[in-house]
């Protein structure tokens, strides 16, 4: 800055180039007054405030905004923009914020216009939301803090900047003289408090409001004019992004008729806000949200989607379905599909690198596209108009976490899907429910879908009492349930399937090698679920050894399919999985893990899986004779082999074996799936009934398998009791654990956000990412750039380190710091596996 007379709210120290306070508040006052002038987000203010928004209130919240950066008037903010500081303390502005307001005279501040708002009531709280514009509330400082803050130097004099902006404030915001701002309830104080932070986010953005440095009375119109064109270049506000035609079945398909769990959906009326969608896996659940999404949208009801799911590699693969959807659901006006993703920015099919200053370079263009702006920033993947991540960038808008409230209001326009609900732990559960009660209280909607949700987990999204074996038997299934009411799917029965289960005893690499490579030998394309990595790549050692020809592969290559490959292989993966068991072909491998569960469109003649809890059992059996084609000789009938441990699960309760069971290293109990019991009523509906009508016996088999009366019963008769009760103690605690850190939005603002813990969206330690050295090859001889290495080869690492590629004949060698791991075509291995 050349000046140091005027007060900057934004500076380029490069250039020296700076934005004038009051230039600056008056953009984010501007996006403010404009976000509230589009239909959607007005009704989720007038939700939040409990009445209609007037015109004059509106006008008085602009004001507020204004005031946000208030602190930015204190010398000691300022000098850190003048050459080495002057000298200066240098100070943060929000702080300096709560100093401003409590120095001086109320009368004479802001050019004596100070008295216009301060007769508000609840001013001191306002000024609590205005100050949490960074994403976190900030608590008031010692009263001794910053008293000299706010004192002259080098010819600026914060007082004549301070009569500036309270001159402003009334010129630009003339209805705050007779005016109020609408009362200041819990709900609506978090709800502003978002919206403003979102605000703020896009008034700074200099493409979008270039500075302009000395100060101009006329700029209230210029910071309108730029608000308006900012909201319709990034998608906020949606004019000219039409449906292409009609809301009904044929926008979304070429198929004559929509399956009937689709139709039922499409008739639940629109004024329901919450849908849940049960059916089995082939209904077309992805189809009906999408459907649900047309009808709310040309009815104006939402303005966007965000559709979550419980994998980063689900949403990758659902991404680019929904994509190619929206090309036919909007037509030329179709917005791109962002990868919701943190450190993944992709836009429809581009793919962008972030660069310094927050900006990005995208790889089919030399500009950066302003409809993007949602895919430059974790932050701001919920104000995107069409979104697929995963569930957690929905819950970090739940939790006492930096920018919880401006997700939380960002995702207030959209319809809110989450798919696989019933995947979700107690931790998750608790604060995916509060995040969707929030929701719809601000008149926003959900659709939640499952294939095998049970009476447990409906009951408590509904809010209802939990019914009694009997009566939860005998739910109808599939059915769309709403907040109030059922409505059964009819005439899906008869697009059923007979699955003829058999168990086996021992589930070693051997074991399930042999009776795969028997079947894929007399023709039948065999996929082969295992419940952990290693047993995965031990069963694909085994098939390789002995059938090398019938081993599925990439590019030429034989593998197999989990979560320890690079993300660009694990697309790689997943297309030619679909590709082999999707369309025709001979018989063949394809070995994985839970990978293969979900968001995959594949059609397996055959299937071997270990012994897993009944509802993700009926998720690989939906992998099975998916769809109508010719089998081959032995294999027209639908047919499932059930890996079992040898010696029963009994042992399971002391020691986990193959993904099963307590890990037993602590007095708390540890695991993939834990339940025992659980795991007992799925055998015994195996043995009691070898064949499953699915999805007529769904019902049955999920309930019998997951109610507490059924496995009381069990544990009792069993001698686990007190298993059964850890377990559930385990889930009372998760779930209390989970209320201690919920953002409760019916609660008054809060003061503070935690400071000195990490709050996570899922229970657990999260693996560190390494970055390979730029050219790095994959097994399948493409570029990868980063590998996720699991929590327990994590410890000590935090993915800063400089990582060292060998490439060998048989794969990478990566070396970091004195660990050294493997990359093949049989995934990441640790050298001294």
């Amino acid at each position: 800055m050349t000046s140091f007379s005027a007060a900057w709210g934004k500076a380029d120290p490069e250039t020296g180039a700076w934005h004038h306070l009051a230039h600056h508040s008056a953009d984010v006052s501007a996006v403010v007054m404009e976000l509230l002038d589009l239909p959607v987000f007005r009704a989720r203010a007038d939700a939040a405030a409990g009445h209609p928004i007037t015109p004059g209130q509106v006008t008085c919240l602009a004001a507020l905004a204004f005031l946000h950066d208030i602190g930015k008037l204190a010398t000691g903010f300022q000098a850190k923009a003048w050459p080495e500081g002057a000298g200066i303390t240098p100070r943060g502005h929000v702080q300096c914020g709560w100093a401003w307001l409590a120095q001086g005279e109320a009368e004479s501040a802001l050019a004596g216009n100070a008295p216009l708002i301060g007769r508000w009531d609840q001013i001191q709280g306002w000024f609590q939301v205005l100050f949490a514009h960074h994403g976190r509330p900030v608590p008031v400082p010692d009263l001794t803090w910053g008293q000299d803050a706010f004192l002259p130097r080098q010819g600026y004099d914060p007082a004549a900047q301070e009569t500036v902006m309270g001159n402003a404030l009334v010129n630009w915001f003339p209805e705050i003289r007779s005016a109020c701002p609408p009362r200041l309830s819990p709900e609506f104080s978090h709800f502003f408090a978002g919206l403003l932070a979102l605000s703020d986010w896009i008034g700074s953005d200099r493409r979008a409001f270039p500075f302009v440095g000395e100060f101009q009375e006329t700029y209230w119109q210029q910071a309108r004019q730029n608000a308006r064109r900012r909201l319709r270049e990034i998608g906020l506000d949606r004019s000219g992004v039409s449906l292409a035609g009609a809301p009904d079945w044929a926008l979304l398909s070429d198929h004559p008729q929509p399956r009937p769990a689709q139709q039922v959906v499409a008739d639940v009326p629109l004024a329901d806000p919450l849908v849940i969608l049960e059916a089995e896996t082939g209904a077309g659940k992805t189809e009906a949200a999408l459907w649900r999404f047309a009808r709310l949208y040309q009815a104006g009801l939402v303005d966007a989607l965000y559709f979550a799911v419980p994998t980063r590699a689900a949403a990758r693969q659902l991404q680019v379905r929904v994509q190619q959807a929206m090309r036919r659901m909007f037509g030329a006006s179709a917005p791109e599909v962002i990868l919701a993703i943190p450190g993944q920015a992709l836009a429809g099919e581009a793919h962008g690198v972030r660069l310094p200053d927050f900006r990005m370079r995208w790889d089919d263009t030399t500009t950066e596209p302003p409809r993007r702006w949602a895919a430059e920033h974790a932050t701001r993947f919920l104000a995107a108009q069409i979104a697929v991540g995963t569930v957690d960038q929905v819950m970090l808008g739940g939790l006492k976490v930096k920018h919880a409230h401006l997700r939380g209001s960002a995702l207030s326009r959209s319809l809110l899907v989450i798919d696989e609900v019933h995947a979700s732990d107690a931790w998750m559960t608790e604060i995916q429910r509060s995040l969707v009660d929030s929701h719809l209280r601000l008149g926003g909607h959900a659709m939640l879908m499952s294939a095998t949700l049970g009476a447990v987990a409906r009951s408590a999204w509904r809010g209802e009492a939990l019914p009694d074996l009997p009566g939860a038997q005998a739910a109808p299934y599939p059915a769309v349930w709403t907040g109030t009411g059922c409505f059964p799917v009819t005439g899906a029965a008869s697009r059923g399937k007979d699955v003829r289960l058999t168990l086996h005893e021992g589930w070693r690499g051997e074991d399930a090698a042999g009776l795969a490579v028997a079947a894929a030998r007399e023709g039948a394309r065999v996929l082969v679920i295992r419940n952990t990595v290693a047993r995965a790549q031990e069963t694909f050692a085994n098939c390789r050894a002995v059938a090398p020809d019938l081993v599925f592969s990439v590019n030429g290559v034989a593998t197999l399919h989990h979560s320890r490959f690079a993300a660009e292989d694990r697309a790689r993966l997943d297309a030619r999985v679909e590709q082999v068991l999707g369309g025709t072909g001979g018989g063949c491998l394809v070995i994985g893990t839970q990978t293969l569960e979900q968001s995959l469109d594949i059609d397996a003649d055959y299937l071997i899986t270990d012994l897993c809890p009944m509802d993700v059992l009926l998720q690989r059996i939906g992998r099975l004779h998916r769809h109508t084609r010719a089998r081959p000789a032995g294999y027209g009938e639908a047919q499932s082999v059930v890996l079992c441990p040898p010696e029963g699960l009994d042992p399971l309760t002391r020691t986990a074996e193959n993904g099963l069971g307590n890990y037993g290293r602590t007095a708390s109990l540890s695991g993939v799936y834990l339940d025992v019991p659980a795991l007992a009523a799925t055998l015994e509906r195996i043995v009691a009934e070898p064949v499953w009508s699915i999805p007529a016996m769904n019902r049955a088999l999920v309930e019998a398998a997951t109610h507490p009366e059924a496995l009381d019963l069990i544990a009792e008769a069993r001698g686990w009791r007190g298993y059964r009760q850890r377990v559930g103690g385990k889930a009372i605690a998760e779930t209390q654990g989970a209320r201690l850190v919920l953002l409760d939005r019916s609660a008054p603002f809060p003061d503070r956000f935690p400071e000195d813990e990490v709050i996570r969206t899922r229970l657990g330690e999260f693996g560190v990412v390494l970055t390979l050295p730029e050219g790095t090859l994959g097994p399948f001889g493409a570029p990868i750039r980063t590998l996720a290495l699991p929590v327990q080869w994590s410890h000590g690492l935090t993915g800063e380190e400089e990582v060292q590629v060998d490439a060998g004949a048989e794969g990478l060698t990566l070396r970091v710091g004195d660990r050294v791991f493997f990359y093949d075509a049989a995934g990441l291995r640790r050298e001294e596996e």
